[in-house]
């Protein structure tokens, strides 16, 4: 790989389970210098400042004094906006972990800092980034969608304390409904409750999108193994998509019931698509890098995090 003359200097902030993973991949890239691990547990940071060849810092100001060009905000969803905020102001490109903010409030002050500032702003909403999430886009090319079914279960994550299932896996895929389908969410149905805790754990979503098609999403913290599946149908296709086993698979050609044909009814054609080997969190990142370079464009806009954030705390509403 060809590398920049002059590596974008780095700071990931927040070092739980998804910070460890942007540190470790920032630590690899030959086209970034990480400069700063910031975390206030101070067995954290080092930890993984040792890891990743970094600098342990305690706060996210020491990073900015250092001089960084961009920064990962993986703190808590109650912490981003102050973070990101500080970040924006001191001129650093910032990709926050999802949801972007706590509130609509918070997010739309984070999109004004940065169009103020001429700074990217890019949401980490990876599952855009899934290989076989992409095969299915472009599968999809640009037909007409009839409705999605999104089911994205599993086991609690001893991780999550400060939001619900709809804030922490629900955002997954009202950005994944409204990406696969160009619209945006005009009407939306929730059923909630708690089987433990303070935050629901299970969710039942239904979405009206503005072009016309339906939507639901099945999520919960209650199955004991992850099942993560979409399925799309368009007027000539129906398309399966295994996000963990990054598996897409077409379904066309269908002969309804009822023909003279008896071999006839029923049948359809289905084919396996091929997915290409690629990790998302990397090809997020690479895509940041990029934007900042000005190589492509702002995949995740704030507006698009915004946006999902708004459709998401409606569904709580």
């Amino acid at each position: 790989m060809k590398t920049d003359p002059h590596p974008l200097k780095f700071a990931v902030i927040g070092v739980g389970s998804m910070g460890r993973n942007h540190a470790r991949i920032l630590a690899s890239s030959p086209t970034v210098d990480l400069v700063g691990i910031v975390d206030p547990d101070p067995d954290a940071r080092r930890q993984i400042a040792s890891m990743a060849q970094a600098e342990a810092m305690a706060d996210v100001e020491e990073a900015i004094a250092r001089g960084i060009d961009a920064a990962i905000v993986a703190v808590p969803t109650v912490q981003h906006h102050d973070v990101a905020r500080r970040l924006i102001d001191a001129g650093v490109h910032v990709l926050i972990e999802k949801p972007i903010a706590a509130t609509s409030a918070e997010a739309h002050d984070l999109i004004d800092r940065a169009a103020a500032k001429g700074t990217i702003l890019t949401v980490g909403h990876v599952e855009r980034f899934n290989p076989a999430i992409r095969t299915l886009y472009e599968a999809i090319g640009g037909e007409d969608i009839i409705s999605i079914a999104i089911s994205r279960v599993g086991p609690f994550p001893p991780r999550i304390s400060d939001v619900g299932i709809v804030t922490d896996l629900g955002v997954h895929d009202i950005d994944l409904i409204r990406w696969l389908s160009g619209s945006e969410i005009v009407e939306h149905q929730s059923l909630l409750t708690r089987a433990r805790g303070q935050h629901e754990d299970i969710a039942f979503l239904q979405f009206r999108l503005a072009n016309g098609a339906l939507a639901h999403i099945n999520t919960n913290w209650l199955t004991p193994f992850k099942e993560r599946r979409i399925s799309v149908s368009t007027a000539k296709r129906f398309i399966v998509c295994d996000m963990l086993l990054r598996t897409v698979n077409e379904f066309s050609g269908f002969m309804p019931d009822g023909l003279p044909d008896r071999l006839a009814q029923g049948s359809f054609v289905s084919r396996s698509l091929s997915v290409p080997f690629v990790e998302p969190l990397r090809a997020e990142i690479d895509a940041f890098i990029d934007a900042i370079r000005g190589r492509g464009p702002v995949m995740v806009s704030g507006l698009d995090g915004a946006r999902t954030l708004e459709v998401a705390l409606a569904c709580l509403a």
